[in-house]
């Protein structure tokens, strides 16, 4: 079976979720896609730089729009391995990104629980790729933790 786009790019987030991991953040990783070219590659920093905005999905959207030359991320989708939150879906929101792809729900601090409307209404979304295998990094890295 071929894979599809949202995999292959999904996978690339996932890396990046390893290297959050691998640094003791969060394992959340994002990369931004246009025209089938990662165009940026982020994880969670919100640790090393002291920074509670540092999420991967504000670090990829900052590399994005500089890589593209201008703050509107018209035509690009964004890969995240778990739900966006509510900042998150904000900055998504103002740069006008075409589709949002995450893996898995966060059911406490996601956009979807806490306003399901925030992101831009040209925006489409798909969720669920590779779920079980970024809970599984999840679940480890809080493990991990207690």
């Amino acid at each position: 079976m071929k894979e599809n786009q949202d995999e292959f790019f999904m996978k690339a987030a996932m890396q990046e979720a390893q290297l959050a991991f691998d640094k003791d953040e969060v394992p959340i990783g994002a990369v931004i896609v246009c025209q089938n070219q990662i165009i940026a590659r982020a994880h969670n920093l919100v640790e090393t730089l002291n920074d509670v905005t540092a999420h991967a999905e504000m670090q990829a959207i900052t590399a994005a729009a500089d890589y593209l030359g201008g703050k509107y991320l018209n035509g690009c989708t964004l890969y995240v391995t778990v739900e966006p939150c509510p900042m998150c879906a904000g900055a998504l929101y103002w740069s006008q990104i075409d589709k949002i792809v995450y893996g898995i729900t966060d059911e406490k601090r996601g956009y979807t629980s806490i306003s399901p409307k925030l992101l831009h209404p040209k925006s489409t979304v798909v969720s669920g790729i590779f779920k079980d295998e970024i809970l599984k990094l999840i679940q480890q890295f809080f493990l991990n933790k207690r």
